[in-house]
């Protein structure tokens, strides 16, 4: 029997808890409910939690303290869903490293699609190890290296950088045609973005996250370079593995 994904639901509202557990159990999900932050975190410790659906007004915690916590566990996905509207709020959700972001009143069909798109995500393309070798799933640049296989971004010293689903498919996208310009448009596309909340302010968002990463200053940026009128473009000689 193939094991399901567990999906952590954490919103103190018991009805809405209810429609999403219903909604995600209905995808094909195995789903854990919590009403409070601490309630969160005991989920969490029992482990095996691929992906949590947050809420940011809870009665004992700061939501988005609790999807920082959550970012400094590689792999888990976030989605916050809240009440909050704000272009502030949702900035803020994305800058800490939120996968995605939703407002209530939600539609459940859209966020059955946005849950199961990144979970998609998380899992990365399925790739036989023979096939990894022919085709070079690795791309060198400067003093790091991405591994589009196991996902993540390893420094020449050996340290790795936790990346998000977002930030990997933008850097992916942006260091398989280096030296051009591409729009938002074309990021979103290789990101997923026909299919997931990828917006032209999340792009923007992304890429201030990922030079972050790299070291990059943002104002004289050696990486990632911002093309007025275009969008974005990689600088760096990229090096296939």
């Amino acid at each position: 029997m193939v094991k399901k994904e567990q999906v952590l639901v954490v919103e103190d509202d018991a009805t809405t808890r209810v429609l999403l557990a219903r909604t995600l159990e209905t995808e094909g999900f195995a789903v854990l409910e919590a009403s409070t932050g601490e309630a969160m975190r005991m989920a969490m410790r029992r482990g095996d939690v691929s992906l949590v659906i947050l809420d940011i007004n809870l009665p004992d915690a700061n939501g988005f303290d609790l999807a920082r916590e959550l970012r400094a566990s590689p792999g888990v996905g976030i989605l916050i869903l809240t009440s909050r509207a704000e272009d502030v709020d949702r900035i803020v959700g994305l800058e800490i490293g939120a996968d995605d972001y939703m407002t209530k009143p939600f539609n459940p069909r859209e966020l059955a699609v946005r849950t199961r798109n990144l979970a998609r995500r998380l899992k990365g393309p399925a790739m036989a190890p023979e096939d990894a070798l022919v085709t070079g799933r690795k791309r060198v640049f400067k003093n790091w290296t991405l591994d589009l296989t196991k996902r993540r971004l390893v420094h020449a010293d050996g340290s790795v950088t936790a990346l998000t689903p977002g930030e990997f498919g933008l850097l992916a996208t942006l260091v398989d045609r280096p030296g051009v310009g591409l729009t938002r448009d074309q990021l979103m596309d290789g990101m997923g973005g026909s299919e997931t909340a990828v917006t032209d302010r999340s792009v923007d968002v992304l890429v201030g996250r990922v030079r972050r990463k790299l070291g990059d200053n943002p104002r004289t940026p050696d990486f990632i370079l911002t093309m007025p009128g275009i969008g974005y473009m990689f600088a760096e000689a990229v090096r296939v593995e």
